[in-house]
């Protein structure tokens, strides 16, 4: 019997009405839009589901990627034999108190920004039109226009293999530049307690419209892509590097660097996931050969 029969028997048994895919393709979900099939694809549309798929998959064996909006993630182009826990139903949000929210992991963060604009609380401004869900920001301590998550996120529960649920606080948390605690321990992020500032509703929006304006002049959004490549190298920036290299507009298949911002990699049209794989890496060796910089992907290629 394969792991997957053994899922799927589990999942009929044990959470009958959560969502199962089986050989969803993985372009679906990913905001590059390349990438086959998953062997399976669970849904969950409650923490209690998500854990209960996260500790019988410890306890199996079973090879598992969790993925929200997919906005950071390059998916084998031959498939994923894998258990894909998407979280994208789990995409509550409440407000604690006066100023506090608690979100689930699945919600995107253009979302959680019109909320709390909506409850005139100002701190998540700068998140509105970054392409992923609270769960992925919080691990990659996601920021744009000089804010980031470590300065919003107070605590965040979230399962670990071999211990369960734990909440942990923003000092264990453990943020810096792109990294958390996530980005060396293995964990899945359940749910985030925010803790914003009182504002003004209309000046909350205008400001959130006019970070929208400048990523539409500056940014290729109208093509599939995953935001920004690379992070920014210390005392560079990776578009101005890889510009200087003479990349601007380089492509391989249908994968290319962004005319409008060379550290965008879009998918011009029928890239596959080899395509921006490649052209990430000859990116890379360029730069590198050309200006010593060694650049570091935001990108997480799987396998």
């Amino acid at each position: 019997m394969f792991w997957y029969d053994r899922f799927d028997a589990f999942a009929c048994r044990k959470l009958p009405e959560m969502e199962v895919l089986c050989e969803e393709p993985m372009s679906r979900h990913t905001t590059f839009r390349t990438g086959g099939p998953a062997r399976r694809m669970a849904r969950p549309a409650a923490a209690e589901q998500l854990t209960a798929v996260l500790a019988m998959a410890e306890a199996e064996a079973w090879p598992v990627l969790v993925v929200g909006n997919g906005s950071n993630l390059l998916a084998e182009d031959s498939g994923l034999d894998f258990l894909v826990i998407q979280t994208g139903l789990l995409d509550t949000v409440e407000q604690m108190d006066e100023t506090s929210l608690r979100a689930a992991c699945g919600l995107s963060l253009a979302k959680l920004s019109s909320f709390a604009q909506k409850q005139s609380l100002s701190g998540l401004e700068f998140a509105h039109g970054i392409p992923g869900s609270l769960g992925g920001a919080v691990c990659m301590n996601a920021g744009a226009y000089g804010g980031e998550m470590c300065q919003i996120v107070s605590a965040v529960t979230a399962w670990f293999p071999g211990c369960g649920v734990k909440r942990l606080t923003r000092e264990e948390l453990d943020f810096s530049y792109r990294h958390s605690v996530f980005s060396k321990r293995l964990g899945v992020v359940i749910d985030a307690e925010l803790s914003l500032k009182k504002g003004d509703s209309i000046e909350i929006k205008s400001k959130m419209e006019e970070y929208d304006s400048r990523r539409r002049d500056k940014q290729p959004l109208e093509y599939p892509s995953a935001g920004s490549a690379f992070k920014r190298p210390p005392g560079h920036f990776a578009g101005a590097l890889i510009d200087q290299c003479g990349l601007r507009g380089f492509h391989i298949g249908g994968a290319q660097v962004s005319e409008k911002h060379a550290g965008f990699i879009i998918n011009t049209g029928g890239a596959t996931s080899e395509d921006v794989r490649q052209l990430i890496a000859h990116v890379q060796r360029t730069v590198l050969e050309k200006t010593g910089v060694k650049l570091e992907t935001e990108i997480k290629s799987v396998p």
